[in-house]
């Protein structure tokens, strides 16, 4: 951070339109004959000076005006504020801003930016023709605290602060700083390497560099030290808008300004690049170092090769113009060129041997050690203008930074498998299945581990022995005869044999870990995502996140091949260089939705190579093309549905369900997790907003219908900003006594709105036709009871069928109705058995809520009761709820959902549930809550549903006996 040095007072020119005056920089300025300001202030320079040079000695200066300073401040911009930051965002592709129409010599304070530098007039050029230039140099940045019109002189005068750039500036920036200033460095040279090839190219559109300049151009900025001074000269030489300019004069911070001119030399050096394609540059002859004898420019064209810098001649180069706004009359910026230091002073490292020992560093495997070493051979053979030296550089960073053998250590121990469950049990509620599997693969991975200690033991205990037995071979053989030392060595060579061939056989018994590959599968909003996280936290590992959701390219996944342009490895290789070890977690985030075979590839084959356990030891990127092992990472994939995933690719993964939550489950996340989190984002406190349960169910009920809990938190989340309004307006206006923390139910319709979904109750009284069905919802979690009514009428044995009523559920109907019409006479719905029960008669089936679609195979128990009390005239008790396939002969078949359809039957205050007796298996993974408060009775045969409904009835299949059923 510059520091203010002293607050001075000076004379203050006020800099012509669109001009800005950067520090370290000489600028030539136009003044004419309109500015008596300038005219005036001239005057009173030299008085000072010369009024400076009286009271001096002798060896001082003699009336010299660059040593009275100055206050240079551009015009401020209409668009950057006063402290310096953009105020109307413009396109990148729009023209700059022209600046505000001010007079100079008439501009106030308000009129002026309130950034400028503390300058120094070098020199003076007259025309002849009442106009004159003014060379000024800039010194450092000055921030304007006051300023006033010297009403004597006709000039503006002010009291600025001196912003000097700290010394030591780098040092304490930290890595950070370092960073920005290498990336400021390669940006700039890249620059001028550009705009010095755009002179070999007439026709490209662009003003280029001579190659004198150039190379001083390089050399100077190859030596600086101080990142900020290079910021402000470069932000002089690259294309920048008047506001832009003004944004770097303000930037105090070094790091902002290095940042900023940064974005600008980026911008130029792409508009560049898009505009001049570049295909081979050679060097021959004496063209590359013409100031350099025969001699030196052999020495210096091999240093240069090698990655080094050019050593600058003794004595500097001849001055150079050209450029605008950078060099005048011979003037530039210190330390430009060497001029009196030893040769290579300030050299830059070499890149080559930096290169090198990264490789040696990063611990390369066998092979991939030795197309490093050839590769980086060739690169010290290449000249670093061609285009394959920046490629095969390139190639070897990455090299260096996959994590080939670097890995994180697994928190293995006596109080793994504990922490690991209270890890997962504070995250996620619910979600039994995989934290078990989760937790299997962590104890299994325990046991490897303690396997593989004992086996270092006993291989530490083997090669002790043969490092005594050599040492004891040693002794013996300086002791004994000569003739008995051949003897020994034999003995101590079988030993040895037999000792290393007992090391293998031990190192052969260590247990390698495989990783398992995992696919989590369910609706959206139920938590794979944040459940993959929380198992790299478990372990201890690194995690990072692959979305496959529209990738088409197989070359996304296996990487491009370095002979394309701007090649790049794979998201694989990528994701191992961003974590930086070989056994992260490494989340393959909705691999359902990866492309397939087009053009470009087949990305879902590239993915089998990845996530089969016997290959991916030695997957190969295409960009790398060398084997790299994964083996180690823990794959684990996620997907709402399996439709999509190719047969291939699915057998590679092992498969976990994770099911929508349901009604119980969601509001024990809410009230643990979802409420304490939405508190904390709205602004509230604890204790200033009281959630209940009754509140949160009656949003999961009534405004949500989901899988997850994604619209439950922005529900939540809504209700709690209704709050903060209430909480701030009774706190704003001095009575925050009158708000009231306690949420209710009926304050949801102020906060949401009507109710978006109607919740079915059972009802209280029964009439004949009607029964409770059970529904759960396609979107997963929810469940519910659904209404089935039938009602007759005359007719002519028509079906009538509403309710938006899907294909399967209409025939369940079907179904249902052929089953009571074949048992009419043992139901005693007929007098005889060759009568038909709907002569004469139709009836219409409805459901209720017809504007929801149903389907379903699970009605068809519900479908026959409600036909055969519709018929006998018996009503069904209106707390009774029934769910269950029926087949032609009666049997009652199995159907899903029954965790999601109890929890829901309870809710809606239903006592006595009917199951399909196939589902017994189910009603083991109920909460206890539902299990107690409910009646469940599984049944076998549709006759056993109508003994239990109606059990007080008498049957006439019933005096005549009950067949046995047949079970095939």
């Amino acid at each position: 951070m510059p520091r203010p040095t002293q607050t001075i007072t000076l004379p203050i020119l006020p800099l012509p339109p669109g001009a800005v005056l950067l520090p370290g920089v000489i600028q030539r300025i136009s003044v004419s004959s309109l500015r008596p300001d300038v005219a005036s202030l001239l005057a009173a320079v030299y008085t000072r000076a010369a009024a400076a040079s009286t009271s001096s000695s002798k060896s001082g200066p003699s009336g010299r005006i660059d040593t009275i300073p100055i206050a240079c401040l551009p015009l401020a911009s209409p668009l950057i504020n006063y402290k310096g930051q953009q105020l109307l965002l413009q396109k990148e592709d729009s023209p700059s801003t022209p600046p505000p129409k001010i007079d100079p010599s008439k501009a106030t304070k308000n009129d002026l930016f309130p950034y400028g530098v503390d300058a120094k007039i070098t020199g003076i050029e007259g025309r002849g023709t009442g106009e004159f230039t003014l060379l000024v140099e800039g010194i450092c940045r000055v921030k304007l605290e006051k300023a006033w019109t010297n009403t004597e002189r006709g000039f503006l005068e002010g009291r600025v602060i001196d912003l000097v750039d700290d010394a030591t500036e780098l040092e304490k920036g930290g890595v950070v700083l370092q960073e920005l200033f290498n990336h400021l460095k390669m940006l700039s040279r890249e620059l001028v390497a550009i705009l010095r090839l755009t002179a070999m190219l007439p026709r490209s559109g662009q003003q280029g560099l001579s190659p004198l300049l150039a190379r001083r151009l390089d050399l100077f900025i190859t030596r600086q030290k101080q990142p900020g001074a290079l910021a402000d000269f470069m932000a002089n030489i690259v294309e920048a808008s008047y506001e832009e300019k003004l944004m770097v004069l303000a930037a105090v911070e070094v790091k902002v300004r290095v940042q900023r001119v940064i974005d600008l030399l980026d911008r130029q050096v792409n508009g560049l690049k898009r505009g001049i394609k570049i295909t081979a540059i050679s060097t021959t002859g004496s063209g590359m170092f013409p100031f350099l004898d025969k001699g030196k420019e052999e020495e210096e064209r091999e240093r240069f090769r090698r990655g080094g810098t050019i050593v600058p001649v003794k004595g500097g180069l001849p001055g150079v113009g050209g450029l605008p706004g950078m060099f005048s009359g011979g003037q530039q910026p210190k330390g430009m060129i060497g001029g009196g230091g030893q040769d290579g002073e300030d050299q830059e490292p070499n890149e080559i041997e930096e290169l090198a020992k990264r490789l040696e560093a990063a611990k390369l495997s066998p092979e991939a050690a030795k197309v490093a070493e050839r590769e980086l051979k060739r690169l010290k053979k290449i000249h670093p203008a061609q285009a394959e030296y920046a490629v095969t550089r390139t190639y070897l960073e990455t090299l260096a930074e996959i994590p080939w053998t670097v890995t994180t250590d697994d928190r293995l121990g006596p109080h793994t498998l504990p922490r690991a469950r209270k890890q997962l049990d504070e995250d996620h509620y619910g979600l039994e299945k995989v934290k078990k599997r989760l937790l299997e693969y962590l104890a299994v991975l325990r046991l490897k581990q303690s396997v593989n200690e004992e086996v270092d033991k006993e291989i530490k205990k083997v090669e002790e022995e043969l490092g005594a037995a050599s040492a004891h071979s040693d002794t013996k053989e300086a002791e004994e005869a000569a003739e008995k030392a051949a003897d020994a060595t034999t003995a101590l060579e079988e030993k040895i044999k037999a000792n290393s061939a007992k090391v293998e056989i031990l190192r052969s018994k260590r247990m390698v870990d495989k990783s398992p590959i995992l696919l989590l599968v369910g609706p959206p909003g139920v938590g794979k995502t944040s459940l993959a996280r929380s198992v790299a936290t478990a372990l201890g590992r690194k995690f990072h996140r692959i979305s496959l959701g529209g990738v088409r390219d197989e070359a996304e996944i296996r990487g491009h091949r370095r002979t394309y342009v701007a090649a790049m490895p794979g998201l694989i290789v990528q994701g191992l260089k961003k974590v930086g070890v070989a056994n992260p977690v490494v989340l393959l985030d909705e691999i359902d939705k990866i492309g397939g075979s087009n053009h470009h590839g087949d990305p879902s084959a590239a993915m089998l190579e990845v996530l089969d356990p016997e290959q991916n030891h030695n997957f190969v990127d295409h960009y790398i093309n060398i084997p790299i092992d994964l083996s180690k990472v823990m794959f684990i994939a996620t997907a709402n549905s399996l439709d999509t995933i190719p047969a291939p690719l699915l057998d590679r993964m092992e498969t976990i369900y994770i099911p929508g939550y349901t009604t119980l489950e969601k509001r024990h996340i809410a009230m643990q997790h979802l409420v304490p989190k939405q508190i904390r984002v709205n602004g509230l406190r604890e204790e200033q907003v009281v959630f209940t349960e009754e509140v949160v169910g009656r949003i999961i009920e009534s405004y949500t219908r989901e899988a997850g809990v994604r619209n439950l938190e922005r529900e939540i989340g809504s209700v709690l900003r209704g709050k903060a309004v209430e909480y701030a307006d009774a706190k704003d206006a001095g009575h925050p006594e009158k708000y009231n923390p306690v949420l209710t139910v009926d304050d949801l319709e102020r906060f949401l709105g009507i109710e978006k979904f109607e919740e079915e109750i059972a009802e209280k009284t029964s009439r004949p036709g009607i029964v409770t069905g059970l529904v759960a919802y396609s979107s997963g979690g929810n469940g519910s009871i659904l209404f089935i009514e039938v009602a007759d009428m005359p007719g002519s044995g028509r079906l009538q069928l509403t309710g938006k009523l899907g294909d399967v559920l209409k025939e369940s109907v079907e179904v249902a109705l052929t089953w009571v019409k074949a048992n009419a006479y043992e139901l005693g719905l007929t007098q005889n058995p060759g009568e038909d029960i709907m002569k004469g008669r139709s009836i219409h089936v409805h459901c209720p809520s017809g504007s929801i679609p149903k389907d379903g195979p699970s009605s068809g128990i519900a479908q026959a009761v409600a036909m055969v009390s519709l018929f006998s005239g018996r009503a069904v008790p209106p707390t009774m709820a029934m769910t269950g396939e029926i087949s032609l002969r009666g049997r009652v078949t199995a159907v899903g959902g029954i965790k999601e359809k109890l929890i829901g039957a309870l809710r809606a205050g239903v006592k006595i549930v009917l199951l399909p007796a196939q589902n017994r298996k189910d009603v083991k993974d109920l909460p206890q809550e539902v299990k107690d408060g409910l009646e469940i009775v599984h049944v076998e045969h549709i006759w056993e549903a109508i003994r239990f409904v109606w059990p007080d009835a008498e049957w006439p299949v019933d005096r005549k006996g009950v067949a046995v059923q047949s079970r095939l």
